[in-house]
């Protein structure tokens, strides 16, 4: 059993980046879940159960969530792949601005 679980921060405005698209894809490039980060930029537990091994990817859709701001955004999405392997809980945080972005594994 995995949980994925990812937090994105505006770093423009120093706030949490709520209604954000996200999507988790896994090996072989098909869509395992969908959804759209909370108030705080969070989404809890994008999966809450067992994965395939591998390398999977998050999709964040950034240029339609800058674009709703009225932003320009160089990256129309960003797309962090990471490794699945026998872990109970992967948290994947992005620190997101227009023209730049960071992510690591968190805790």
């Amino acid at each position: 059993m995995t949980r994925i679980s990812t937090h994105v921060l505006d770093a423009v405005s120093g706030t949490p980046a709520a209604g954000l698209a996200v999507a988790l894809r896994g090996p072989g490039g098909e869509l395992i879940a969908e959804a759209v980060t909370d108030a705080d930029g969070r989404v809890g537990a994008l999966v809450d159960g067992p994965l395939p091994a591998g390398e999977h990817v998050l999709g964040f859709a950034t240029g339609p969530w800058f674009a709703e701001r009225g932003l320009e955004a160089f990256y129309p999405r960003v797309d962090v792949a990471f490794t699945v392997a026998d872990r109970p809980h992967l948290h994947v945080p992005l620190l997101l601005s227009p023209f730049a972005y960071s992510t690591y594994r968190g805790s």
